[in-house]
């Protein structure tokens, strides 16, 4: 019990990041660093900003009965985890990003598959553990 609402705060907190830092991207777009933006970039920054958002929300949807959503904590860091190989090719293509980057990398491909493997340990010792799995997200 203690364990999973530990999981369930590190959850909540953690998706955090992305709802705020989308919804910022959503409200202020490309522009917000400054400089003239292509509006067509602007555009597709805000779509991918909302995506972002919304990662995070359906990460909060994950929080009450945290032990029986293992399908979607896992679709969900399929995603994230995409993303941030997505990144990780971009860092070799082109070069290092900024720290905040480098830092939400290390966020995509480990953090999340940590909090992946944790919600799939606190589901195998979920009382009714044998039907946490096989319930609807």
């Amino acid at each position: 019990m203690r364990e999973r609402q530990a999981l369930q705060r590190v959850v909540a907190a953690v998706a955090l990041v992305p709802v705020v830092s989308g919804l910022y991207g959503v409200l202020f777009g490309l522009g917000s660093a400054g400089g003239l933006v292509d509006v067509s970039a602007d555009s597709h920054y805000r779509y991918l900003s909302g995506l972002h958002m919304g990662i995070g929300i359906l990460f909060w949807t994950c929080v009450p009965g945290i032990e029986a959503k293992t399908g979607l904590v896992r679709f969900l860091t399929l995603v994230v985890g995409l993303g941030g190989l997505a990144r990780l090719l971009g860092l070799a293509l082109t070069g290092l990003p900024s720290l905040t980057m480098m830092a939400a990398l290390a966020v995509e491909l480990l953090v999340t598959p940590l909090l992946c493997l944790w919600q799939a340990r606190v589901a195998g010792r979920a009382p009714d553990a044998a039907t946490a799995g096989s319930r609807p997200a």
